[in-house]
């Protein structure tokens, strides 16, 4: 970067005019100097190389760089006047037409055959063509074309590589460009915070190069090599934050909960009525070890559906409970916390009986708290925590609140809930003496770089081995547009598993009007904290002229009419009371049910072996995770599982190879990649934030785990000899401007 008078902390305005400092402002909330310096390019083109019209999404914003093919002006049948069509294409052998309305015949001047240019604008479609109206657009210079190379606006389009930036209809890529020119050779450079030892032994070019190179590249070569810099000072920033967090949880002081032989861990393991497989022992044995220590154990459990998690949590649990503490676990749903309270009742027996006729000599007390309990069990459950009586106590986030005492919490699993955070986290601190135990758990398999980025201050466990006598699941897309047939062999298959005793499952991918808006989509009981992907978060209807989702409350009553008449059908939704919610689960799980219609509130822990049968409505509308959490459902018991995905997605969308993707496999590791590869970086990273900006743009969790697995051993070499970077107190300010307090706070949730 040039050195000037400003810096990166400089006003737009005070650079490239109010105008257009308002227009940058308002539709890409740029503001500062260093605002626009981080708005990097989304790509790079090349005049001559392939850049694929074809791939363009009608309802996309584009700007593509091509080559004026033809012209043709013709009257328009509508109204007065001529139409100019411009056919433009790349090399790829793709054409798209730009179309000029009201007279803009003298464009064709310009427009000649064999000009190249950017041209910006919303993909349509008119007759089978896809098309821009009325496109912005500026044209490159070639050759000996000095009109147009002596134009300033093109002056950025000089080089080979030409940068394409995120950009507004109302402030196209080449005025981001002007102004990135402007900003740069004004604007002094920031100091370098990467200490010059790292910068050495990476090989990384200095800072205030790479942020020119990267907005200016004078060859591939100069832009990979700033692309990487400003890649490292991200997963830097991410992984110095992360291994601070770790080292000073380090030091916190936690009661050690050591197993004791004869206890009532020793006597569960005794009446478990199946064998644990070899991973469940070797993370019992890893959980058993943290539990042991004067520090609070702090570790993320991953497993497939269905791959023994919870046993493994109720065996630390009573570990606990045998060394005089108390356990709890936090469900994102009532409904889920409800089915934990029965199926630990029932894996326990007499051990969770205490004070009950039949209950064995050393047996604990479980207890359900929710915010839907009556006034008098209530305060029945809330003394039996107060006292220490109950040693297991299951609920949602509630227990964290409200006068939910405890008299000695030593661990607390969490269940399902990854945005379990600090806000939480402070609530336990204050529930006892000492900061207790913490055990996450996840269905959701986690890529490797993820885990490292996300979930980098825990420890991970992973399970990846099913019990035995678990059922295959096959999975199918019914394409219902193109075949709608198959749909109606779907409800037919559907009856059949029922009349052989079987149950099913139907899900939709939001619950219905109810007076508040139409398709609104709420919450679970005011106490419940949905899960990252719970109905809450459903997707709703688009702007792009689709029909709106289908809901539990309007197919429930279509079904009963229709394929599915005669059958008995159960609505389950987060809108429910929540006694009632218990009850239809209570009556699924009892065989009084054949089908549940529910939304995504059935998507964890639900655990009923005769379902065998899953059929997901709108299958496109959810997200490839949700789909093999939903799918885990079934197959549960001895017979063979069916998970079929409706969609009207047609072949070759997007849409349709993602559900043909978790089709194909039931390996939820596999699903995870896909799923990263799908998904917005920012989305993983937790990019949806309020106030402050953040700069993470560049890192891919995908493509860079090399890279953030080298930022990560350099970070923890730093945090080592300078746990608060008071020694590198321009690393400190980058790090904190590039993970905000959100981001932070994001991060430290597990």
């Amino acid at each position: 970067m040039t050195s000037g008078t400003a810096t990166v902390d400089t006003p737009l305005k005070k650079l490239v005019g109010e105008k257009t400092a308002k227009a940058l402002a308002s539709h890409l909330d740029l503001h500062t100097a260093g605002d626009l310096i981080y708005h990097f390019p989304r790509r790079y083109d090349e005049r001559g190389e392939h850049t694929d019209i074809r791939s363009l999404d009608v309802g996309e914003q584009v700007t593509v760089l091509a080559q004026v093919r033809r012209t043709a002006v013709r009257p328009m049948r509508q109204r007065r006047g001529n139409l100019l069509e411009v056919t433009v294409g790349d090399d790829s052998g793709g054409t798209l037409t730009l179309t000029f309305f009201g007279n803009q015949t003298w464009r064709e001047r310009e427009l000649r055959p064999g000009r190249w240019g950017l041209f910006a604008g919303k993909v349509t479609e008119f007759r089978g063509k896809r098309q821009l109206n009325g496109p912005e657009y500026v044209l490159l210079g070639e050759g000996g074309d000095g009109e147009a190379a002596a134009n300033e606006e093109i002056e950025e389009f000089a080089g080979a590589l030409i940068p394409v930036y995120p950009a507004a209809a109302a402030v196209p890529t080449w005025v981001i460009a002007r102004c990135v020119r402007v900003v740069l050779d004004t604007v002094t450079p920031p100091e370098d915070p990467l200490p010059a030892t790292v910068r050495a032994a990476r090989n990384l070019i200095g800072l205030g190069t790479a942020l020119r190179e990267i907005h200016r590249p004078s060859s591939k070569e100069d832009l990979y090599r700033a692309r990487r810099r400003l890649k490292w000072d991200e997963a830097f920033a991410v992984q110095l934050t992360l291994v601070q967090r770790k080292h000073r949880a380090a030091d916190w002081p936690a009661r050690p909960r050591p197993a004791e032989a004869g206890g009532l861990l020793d006597a569960f393991d005794a009446r478990l009525p199946y064998e644990l497989t070899p991973g469940q022992r070797d993370v019992g044995g890893e959980i058993a070890a943290d539990l042991a220590t004067p520090h609070p154990m702090h570790r993320l459990l991953q497993g497939e559906v269905g791959s023994g998690k919870t046993v493994v949590a109720l065996r630390a649990m009573l570990q606990v409970v045998d060394a005089g503490g108390q356990a709890a676990l936090l469900a994102p749903t009532e409904v889920l916390a409800a089915q934990h309270h029965r199926g630990m009742l029932d894996l326990l027996g007499p051990l969770g009986r205490a004070g009950e006729l039949g209950a064995a000599e050393h047996a604990t007390r479980v207890e359900l708290v929710t915010g839907s309990l009556g006034a008098a069990a209530r305060r029945r459950a809330l003394a039996e925590v107060a006292s220490g009586a109950a040693g297991i106590v299951l609920g949602t986030h509630a227990l964290l609140y409200e006068g939910v005492d405890f008299a000695d919490l030593g661990l607390v699993v969490v269940d399902e809930q990854h945005r379990f955070g600090v806000e939480q986290r402070d609530a336990l601190r204050a529930k006892a003496d000492q900061p207790p135990h913490v055990l996450v758990m996840t269905a959701t398999p986690i890529p490797r770089t993820v885990a490292m980025t996300v979930y980098g201050d825990l420890e991970v466990s992973t399970l990846s081995q099913l019990p035995r006598g678990r059922s295959p699941i096959a999975s199918h897309v019914v394409p219902a547009a193109e075949k709608p047939a198959f749909l109606d062999r779907a409800w037919r298959r559907l009856r059949e598993e029922v009349a052989a005793g079987h149950q099913a499952y139907v899900v939709c991918p939001r619950i219905g009007d109810s007076g508040s808006g139409a398709g609104a989509a709420t919450a679970e009981a005011p106490d419940a904290e949905p899960g990252p992907a719970s109905e809450e978060e459903a997707p709703r209807e688009d702007d792009s002229g689709r029909r709106p989702p289908l809901a539990v409350t309007e197919v429930a009553p279509l079904l009963a009419d229709g394929p599915l008449h005669g059958l008995r059908i159960g609505v389950l939704h987060g809108r429910l009371p929540a006694d009632e919610k218990d009850a239809v689960m209570r009556s699924f799980a009892a065989g009084d049910l054949d089908v549940l219609v529910a939304t995504t509130v059935v998507e964890v822990g639900v655990d009923v072996p005769n379902a065998t049968v899953m059929i997901v409505l709108d299958a496109d509308r959810f997200g490839v995770s949700q789909l093999h959490q939903l799918r885990g459902r079934v197959g549960r018991g001895a017979a063979a599982g069916l998970c079929l995905l409706v969609t009207e997605a047609t072949e070759g969308t997007p849409a349709r190879e993602r559900l043909d993707a978790v089709a194909s496999t039931t390996d939820g590791f596999k699903l995870a990649e896909l799923d990263l590869e799908q998904r917005r970086e920012g989305d993983v990273l937790g990019a949806t934030q309020s106030g402050r900006r953040s700069h993470l743009r560049l890192l891919s969790l995908l493509r860079d785990a090399d890279l953030i697995r080298d930022a990560r051993a350099e970070a923890i070499a730093l945090v080592e000899e300078d746990p608060e970077l008071s020694r590198h107190p321009a690393l400190a300010a980058s790090v904190a401007a590039l993970v905000d307090e959100e981001r932070a706070e994001y991060l430290e949730k597990g």
